[in-house]
């Protein structure tokens, strides 16, 4: 969906969907998404950018989602650091998988 805060407008645009599951997916993350309003959003899956050419993800802009989806019960996903060798630099954020998914049921 989006990468970086060029693009959060759009989660308005999902807020008045008529999604039963509205979720984002902030990947791959070149850039700092900054503050979201993720009222009525039920899932934010995030991670980098892999493969040859792979752009640098911040350690801070994935804590900053994750922290924001906490603070709004949002379901959190971290799918990976990325990078040339994504199955190297692993999925772990601050010592933990980040595997949540939302609480609706998906029909």
């Amino acid at each position: 969906m989006f990468g970086n805060s060029d693009y959060t407008y759009r989660i308005d645009n999902l807020r008045s969907s008529g999604a039963q599951v509205k979720f984002l997916s902030l990947e791959p993350l070149v850039g700092d998404v900054g503050e979201m309003n993720l009222t009525s959003i039920d899932w934010a899956i995030a991670g980098g950018e892999s493969g040859p050419g792979a752009r640098y993800m911040d350690p801070a802009w994935v804590r900053s989602i994750r922290d924001q989806c906490v603070e709004s019960c949002v379901a959190f996903h971290f799918k990976q650091w990325g990078g040339v060798n994504k199955k190297k630099t692993g999925r772990m954020l601050d010592g933990r998988t980040w595997d949540e998914l939302p609480s609706k049921a998906v029909a």
